[in-house]
């Protein structure tokens, strides 16, 4: 086994999703991340809160952040908001403990493989986060292949921490084609 085998380091520790990306749920993560309904985060907090043990516990909770472009133009990171529903739920402190460094293409459309290129080195975490010896509830919307997810826990685990837990909304699976 390889040394990032051992250590963690090829990604999150264990993911939990509420549903299915599809149907209803699908179109209310649509509503919220593309038509800037941002009311919706607290619902929708509601339905990662359903996915999460209640004994599961977290020292931080940490959104996958956006690149700045892209946050500008949405006008609010999704993950974020439903960070923020997150950590004030469960009494544990939101940390912007990540950076995107770099510009990706959409994730949409490429393979598991190009999802990973993508956005390999994407992520780093910010020196002022100190997030040694911590578990981590990574938040996220969806996940499809878990590259972006991987990447971020990568570069927590770099900075130390004890364990990263992904949390989304919806996961989607591409075994089967609509």
């Amino acid at each position: 086994m390889c040394t990032a085998c051992r250590t963690g380091l090829r990604g999150f520790d264990r993911a939990a999703s509420f549903g299915m990306y599809e149907g209803t749920l699908r179109g209310l993560i649509h509503l919220y991340k593309y038509s800037g309904m941002k009311p919706l985060a607290g619902i929708l907090a509601t339905y990662l809160e359903r996915a999460l043990a209640v004994d599961e516990m977290f020292d931080a909770v940490v959104p996958v952040p956006l690149h700045w472009r892209k946050k500008w133009s949405r006008g609010f990171n999704q993950s974020e908001l439903l960070a923020r529903h997150m950590a004030g739920r469960r009494k544990i402190p939101l940390v912007n403990a990540l950076r995107r460094r770099k510009t990706t293409a959409a994730q949409a459309g490429l393979s598991s493989a190009g999802r990973r290129r993508n956005v390999a080195g994407a992520f780093v975490a910010r020196k002022a986060a100190n997030v040694s010896g911590k578990r981590i509830l990574l938040i996220d919307d969806v996940m499809t292949t878990g590259a972006t997810a991987s990447a971020c826990a990568t570069a927590l685990k770099r900075a130390g921490a004890k364990s990263v837990s992904l949390l989304t909304l919806a996961r989607v699976d591409r075994r089967w084609k609509s």
